[in-house]
């Protein structure tokens, strides 16, 4: 009988967006940075990505993290964050869910932490088992009211924007965000996303733009000033307010003047959950801040299994 080997991991969600986060049993990615270890990981054990967030143990849905040992001896641990479709430099909510969970493992206490991600390191503050605040990397908004033509659509203008990934955010849309709706924003967002591909528009260093972020007034402007919508690359939608959208807007909000340092801007979700976000200028790079609450709902032992055809996961 062939090897039988295992994977430990612990499952979490943010916001109603889950994290699964590989623990133990993951492959040797070396000692390089996070970005040379994500390289790695991307083109020698990428097999391990779809193992974990593909069926038939996953879904589109669920956003997978690697935890790694930090370069900076200033941080507290590495995360590689990837999904059914491939990797991502950050993840907003992931971070959340990650700082939950190493408060889970007992690795960390309430308090300030770093964390080291392929796009840099961000500061975690765990205030309980549950309640995390990011500090982000450096946010922007890259261009202005980029006007696009989506077939079958008509016009569409958004912004640019990074906040760890590129996303096209958009306000003037037509769509009502409701939940009952979620198959007709994702064609309607996925729409846009095949535009903006076609007709050659990128982020900053003809970087592609995978998110796709709609928004729309709150269901209660008592507790939210906002509601967004989020596509992501595999065509899955963010339960969550998504870290990085949130932050990409608090960019463009700060940049028109509408947000100040330190005022609090609440980001409502599809399914209603809420982050809090606020921005702060550093050295003339604004970083945003995004406050929210995650929760361990499983640990878990994959099992692979060399005669199971499926055991790396369905491509």
């Amino acid at each position: 009988m062939s090897e039988i080997t295992q994977i430990k991991i612990i499952d979490s969600h943010t916001g109603g967006e889950p994290t699964r986060i590989i623990v133990q049993g993951g492959p040797d990615l070396g000692d390089g940075n996070l970005t040379q270890r994500l390289k790695v990981f991307r083109d020698q054990y990428d097999h391990y990505r779809r193992a974990v967030v593909n069926e038939p143990r996953g879904s589109d849905v669920i956003v997978g993290a690697m935890l790694c040992k930090p370069v900076n001896s200033d941080c507290v641990a590495g995360v590689i964050f990837f999904n059914n479709v491939g990797y991502l430099g950050m993840c907003g909510h992931g971070t959340i869910g990650l700082a939950a969970t190493l408060a889970h493992m007992g690795i960390i206490e309430q308090g300030k932490h770093l964390i080291e991600t392929p796009v840099g390191i961000v500061e975690i503050n765990l205030f309980d088992q549950n309640l995390v605040a990011i500090n982000n990397v450096s946010s922007f908004r890259y261009k202005k009211n980029v006007t696009i033509d989506v077939p079958e659509i008509g016009k569409i203008t958004g912004d640019i924007a990074w906040g760890g990934n590129w996303f096209f955010l958009v306000s003037e849309h037509g769509q009502d965000l409701v939940m009952a709706n979620v198959d007709q924003l994702t064609n309607f967002a996925w729409q846009i996303r095949k535009a903006l591909t076609q007709q050659g528009i990128t982020g900053k260093d003809n970087q592609e733009i995978d998110h796709i972020e709609l928004f729309g007034p709150p269901t209660d402007t008592h507790t939210a000033d906002s509601k967004n919508f989020v596509l992501c690359p595999g065509k899955a939608y963010d339960r969550s307010p998504c870290g990085t959208g949130t932050s990409a807007k608090l960019a463009c909000l700060f940049e028109d003047g509408k947000l100040q340092e330190n005022q609090v801007w609440r980001q409502e979700s599809i399914v209603g959950s809420i982050f809090e976000g606020s921005v702060k200028l550093i050295d003339n790079k604004m970083i945003p801040t995004i406050k929210g609450s995650a929760f361990i709902n499983a640990e878990s032992n994959f099992i692979l299994n060399p005669d199971d055809p499926f055991q790396m996961g369905i491509d």
